[in-house]
Formats: structure tokens, C-alpha cells, sequence
């Protein structure tokens, strides 16, 4: 069966109080993150960090962001191109306030 050129993907997360892989892009796609939003539900400001990992290395997208009570940060500002195996690592300040979605564009290599 012949794989799908282009897939669009929606990823939902509550965020942890650990790092937590959110995404990891597939073998033999490239990931196009178009959009990246956390919303604070809850009813005091919290954090979120995000990060970029490639193997054993880190890269801070987003460290400690405050997010305001009943608000929504988007975390990326433009487009973010992962390769195959690269993740997406988030966490936050609360288990259960901090809702987190990301749409993304997979095309195959």
C-alpha cells in the first residue's frame, strides 16, 4: 500500500506536571507544526514550557511561559519543521488546567 503524500494531523494534550513527548514525527515524513496553542481553563495564571528535541538534544521553544487564568498563548509565532524522529516535549505548572492543541502538516520525504 502506497503511503499518503500529505497528512494533516490534529494533537490534543492535557499537560503535565512532567515532560511529556507530545509528538514525535514519523520515519519517511517531514512535520510542518502550523499551529501550537496551550489554554488555561483554570482559574489562576500558570506555565508552560515547550521543546524542541532532536536526539539528546534540547532546544527551549518556550521556558516557564505564564499563561493567564481563562487565556490562550500561542506558543509558536511562525511555522516549525521537524524531521523524522524529532519530538515535541511539553510541561506546565498544573495537571489538568492546561490544554494544549497543535495542528500539523506530515509530508512524505
Amino acid at each position: 500500500m502506497a503511503l499518503a503524500l500529505n497528512v494533516f494531523k490534529t494533537v490534543t494534550a492535557v499537560v503535565s506536571l512532567s515532560e511529556t513527548v507530545i509528538y514525535t514525527a514519523p520515519v519517511g515524513y517531514s512535520s510542518v507544526v502550523l499551529l501550537a496553542q496551550v489554554a488555561n481553563v483554570g482559574a489562576t495564571s500558570e506555565d508552560v514550557s515547550l521543546t524542541y528535541r532532536r536526539g539528546a538534544t534540547d532546544t527551549e521553544l518556550l521556558k516557564q511561559y505564564p499563561i493567564s487564568s481563562n487565556d490562550t498563548a500561542n506558543l509558536l509565532s511562525g511555522k516549525l519543521v521537524l524531521e523524522s524522529g524529532d519530538k515535541l516535549v511539553l510541561s506546565g505548572s498544573d495537571a489538568s488546567n492546561l490544554k494544549f492543541t497543535s495542528s500539523i502538516l506530515e509530508t512524505l520525504n
